[in-house]
């Protein structure tokens, strides 16, 4: 080193003179990362047993860097002899195995110009907050960038977010997010558990409006972080007294707001703040701390912005399905119904992947005619939009299948023939449909003879409830997915009709599978296994058999714990427990018994109580549908053509006899008289009128001329009744109307 004496001549001073008396380690090595030097200071901040003379030839890892370090030694020395410049943080673990946190800056050695010939190494003890800050910063940026990647749901983005900043950098987290032009506050969280007075701090769901002046509004304005290092030298405006006062009680020092922007667009604003609330050794933020959450708010940023796009998709997917669904319970006489749909948590299953998780759960209930109901529930199989739009053709068809009142078994057959032309073309068979396939259960139940006709498509059996015991419903047919026979698969069963009769009182509980499949266990060791999650289900409905159907329904939901893989339905009637009002009557089929009909009609209406004047609309309408099954039930006398010939006639060979003709009508014996059935049913809203016979024709409508004297009488029932129809039966036919029933004036 140069020296300049009083006469200007320069003379060079040793090394060590200068580089003895600063307070840095300065450190020489080699290419092969061995000590060349070291002052007497590195001596003494790394502990090193010899002298600064005697570490000549030692390692470079003769500093005692922490095993969590020693890849940072590795970087220093690649990148240094490369020709680039190292600075960073390490601990270095001393012989007595003491720790010291030190700040190193490394550069090359070059002799000459052009090689590196080593690395000099300059270091210095890092005070204990700053080391602590640099290593502290690292694990957040870890433990956040590991919490925003493991979720897609927004609140728990951002509550994952503030509870890692709480307590190790801040007291105080706050995210408000804009809702249109409004900025509501999405996620707060504070140290200790401490909670604001009530109207102080803007809570979860509340709309907050910064004012002018304020930090936050100042980050949002500049697009930039604001750090205000301390409160107490400078007075912002709060956004109300009672905000003020809740942050001079706890203390608050120093805050930090960052601007959360994506994709060149205002999120919101995310601020920090600290307080008395934990003991630090520094309560004030300053210009370092200011880059950092800059850093974490434009990482917290891209996180929203991902998590909104993706919550957006879920709803707008989730809509589609829901709105496929029916919208509200209905109205039915003899059934207590509740039901529930739940999509899946947007969680990684299966190796798919995060996913919006709709699928292809669907339940129904069809008011039929006579006051009977149809009751669905079913999964296609698969998840997504292509599930959800399947869902829906099948709930459409099945329900303009059972308004045919065809039995279950025959709507199943239609509806596996319905799935077959749902197919679509495979990408790796191009040539080939893939038929959908799905579970179903079809049930049609009367509540006024009680009786259940089901059939089966594959679907599990529901649960049903009698007398306070819970078991399940003897299916003996379980039936093949809707679908599978578009596979070409051989020799597969066909669809079977069961009938059951429910007792008073009983109560059935059907479900999808998504309520007993893959279940995380909650010790996180695997799933519980389907017979696990049934029996626990059987278990918490029996717990609350003799409670209503909602109640039930809730405890079916929540039977399993765990979050869902798949979308689940549930679905809970009860029947009646006392018996419906009806009456039926068989008559022949005369013209002379349609007045009778009707008088006896008239009675019954009368002693259930409907208003006389709904009561007369509904006889002229039994007058009207006796009258055409009596018409086209009773069938015409035949009459038979005899030719007479003379005795002997036609027995001359090869010679015409010659024939007198004579015509002889002879009468067939009248076929016996044939009946019809008139049944009544009172609901609670309606009347139901049937009328069965033996015709197997169904009726229509027709449209009659001026001069015709019939073909009014069902356009007259078509413009009056709610509803008509006809279905067919083993024996025949039977024609229904319905009447609403709405209270008289005065009634």
């Amino acid at each position: 080193m140069r020296r300049w004496d009083e006469s200007g001549l320069a003379a060079f001073l040793p090394a060590d003179t200068v580089l003895g008396q600063i307070e840095a380690a300065v450190l020489v090595t080699d290419q092969l990362g061995s000590l060349l030097y070291a002052n007497t200071y590195a001596v003494k901040l790394f502990g090193l047993p010899d002298d600064a003379e005697r570490l000549a030839g030692r390692s470079i890892l003769s500093l005692g860097f922490e095993e969590g370090d020693l890849g940072e030694a590795a970087e220093l020395v690649r990148q240094v002899l490369h020709g680039g410049a190292w600075d960073g943080t390490f601990a270095s673990v001393r012989p007595d195995g003491s720790r010291v946190f030190v700040q190193a800056q490394a550069v090359p050695l070059r002799r000459s110009p052009g090689a590196v010939d080593g690395i000099v190494i300059i270091a210095r003890r890092a005070t204990r907050r700053a080391s602590l800050r640099e290593r502290d910063r690292i694990g957040l940026l870890e433990q956040i960038g590991e919490r925003l990647a493991g979720s897609l749901e927004l609140d728990l983005t951002l509550r994952h977010v503030a509870e890692t900043l709480i307590p190790q950098f801040a007291d105080h987290c706050f995210i408000d997010l804009f809702h249109g032009d409004k900025l509501t506050r999405r996620a707060q969280t504070n140290a200790q558990g401490w909670t604001p007075p009530p109207g102080s701090w803007a809570r979860v769901g509340e709309q907050i409006v910064y004012p002018d002046g304020h930090f936050c509004q100042q980050a949002m304005a500049l697009l930039d972080a604001v750090v205000v290092g301390d409160l107490r030298g400078k007075r912002y405006p709060a956004p109300n007294a009672k905000s003020q006062r809740a942050s001079e009680d706890v203390g608050l020092v120093s805050v930090i707001a960052a601007p959360l922007c994506a994709r060149g667009e205002l999120l919101g604003v995310m601020s920090l703040g600290l307080s008395r609330l934990t003991d630090r050794e520094e309560r004030h933020y300053d210009a370092d701390d200011r880059g950092f959450v800059a850093a974490i708010a434009s990482r917290v940023a891209i996180a929203i912005d991902n998590a909104m796009l993706f919550e957006e998709e879920r709803r707008t997917a989730l809509a589609f399905q829901t709105s496929l669904l029916p919208q509200r319970l209905p109205t039915l006489d003899g059934l207590e119904v509740a039901w529930r749909y739940m999509p899946a948590k947007p969680l990684e299953t299966h190796g798919q992947g995060i996913q919006t998780q709709v699928g292809g759960d669907w339940y129904d209930l069809i008011p039929l005619s006579a006051g009977r109901v149809g009751i669905v529930i079913g999964d296609v199989e698969g998840r997504g939009a292509r599930a959800a739009a399947v869902m829906g053709q099948l709930r459409a068809a099945l329900r303009a299948f059972a308004q045919d009142d065809k039995p279950p078994a025959e709507i199943m057959r239609k509806l596996d023939d319905w799935c077959r032309t749902l197919g679509t073309t495979a990408p790796e068979s191009p040539g080939q449909l893939d038929p959908p396939m799905a579970s179903c259960t079809y049930l049609v139940y009367d509540a006024w003879s009680r009786t259940l006709s089901f059939s089966n498509a594959g679907h599990e059996a529901p649960l049903l409830i009698t007398d306070g015991e819970v078991g399940e419903l003897e299916i003996e047919h379980k039936g093949v997915l809707l679908g599978v026979r578009g596979k070409g698969i051989p020799g597969l069963p066909t669809y079977r009709e069961e009938i059951r009769r429910l007792p008073p009182g009983s109560t059935l509980v059907f479900y999808t599978d998504g309520l007993t499949d893959r279940r995380q266990r909650l010790d996180g060791t695997g799933h519980y296994t389907e017979a696990e999650a049934v029996e626990m289900l059987r278990s918490a409905v029996r717990a609350v058999a003799g409670a209503d159907v909602e109640a039930i329904a809730q405890a079916a939901e929540e039977a399993v714990p765990g979050d869902i893989d798949d979308d689940m339905a549930i679905v809970v009637v009860r029947t009646s427990h006392s018996d419906l009002a009806s009456w039926e009557c068989s008559f022949p089929a005369e013209a002379i018994r349609v007045s009778e009909a009707r008088r006896q009609a008239q009675a019954t209406l009368t002693r259930w109580g409907v208003p006389a004047k709904q009561a007369e609309l509904a006889c002229l309408l039994v007058s009207e549908v006796v009258t055409n099954v009596v018409l086209h039930t009773t069938l015409p006398r035949r009459r038979r053509r005899i030719a007479l010939e003379p005795a002997g006639a036609g027995h001359m060979a090869g010679v015409p006899p010659p024939v007198w003709e004579k015509e002889a009508l002879r009468v067939a014996p009248p076929p016996p008289p044939k009946q019809f059935t008139l049944r009544l049913r009172r609901g609670a809203a309606a009347v139901w009128v049937e009328v069965f016979d033996t015709d197997l024709r169904l009726p229509r409508i027709r449209s009659a001329d001026e001069t015709d004297e019939g073909g009014r009488g069902l356009y007259l029932v078509d413009q009056i009744a709610s509803r008509w129809g006809s279905r067919p039966t083993r024996n025949g036919k039977v024609v229904w109307f319905e009447m609403p029933i709405t209270p008289a004036a005065g009634d």
